[in-house]
């Protein structure tokens, strides 16, 4: 997060663009902004969380929790089980042991089976959230610098994209 340079456009009144620093280096003053996100393939939704501090385990299945909560338990009423497919690194990874004990909480408060299929090294690719989510977020955070999280976590509608 910071005055930085975002490629892309953003219209601004002729000579009067919004300034920005010539290098990306993170400032420690500044908090960081961690999205984290859901994409229901059957529904062709989404949901995204933007973290304050770092992509932790517990963070991850929060958004899990929060995204079931809100929309899953709705769109779909009659499951028993959930199945999550998710990269192999960082908050999710098939190794990291407090991943799977959160969404043990998780499961066992939900009272539902959850199970988890890692895509191979390499292969992000083929996740749907890259396609169908990270995309957008990209397409809306484009030409704006991401300079506090109401930018950060506001949404252009479609037609506002130039």
């Amino acid at each position: 997060m910071g005055q930085h340079k975002n490629i892309g456009k953003e219209w601004h009144p002729n000579g009067n663009p919004e300034l920005v620093k010539m290098h990306d280096f993170p400032d420690p003053k500044l908090p960081k902004a961690n999205p984290y996100g859901v994409f229901d393939i059957n529904t062709n939704t989404g949901w995204v969380s933007v973290g304050t501090d770092h992509d932790t385990a517990e963070f991850a299945v929060e958004t899990i929790r929060r995204w079931w909560l809100a929309m899953g338990r709705k769109k779909h009423p009659k499951a028993k089980k959930l199945l999550i497919t998710a990269d192999r690194g960082g908050s999710n990874g098939s190794r990291n042991k407090l991943w799977k004990t959160e969404l043990q909480k998780l499961a066992d408060e939900l009272s539902m089976e959850i199970s988890v299929c890692h895509f191979p090294p390499g292969t992000s690719k083929w996740n749907k959230i890259e396609h169908q989510m990270f995309s957008y977020i990209s397409m809306n955070w484009r030409g704006r610098p991401l300079t506090n999280y109401e930018t950060i976590v506001s949404v252009k509608s479609k037609s506002q994209n130039p």
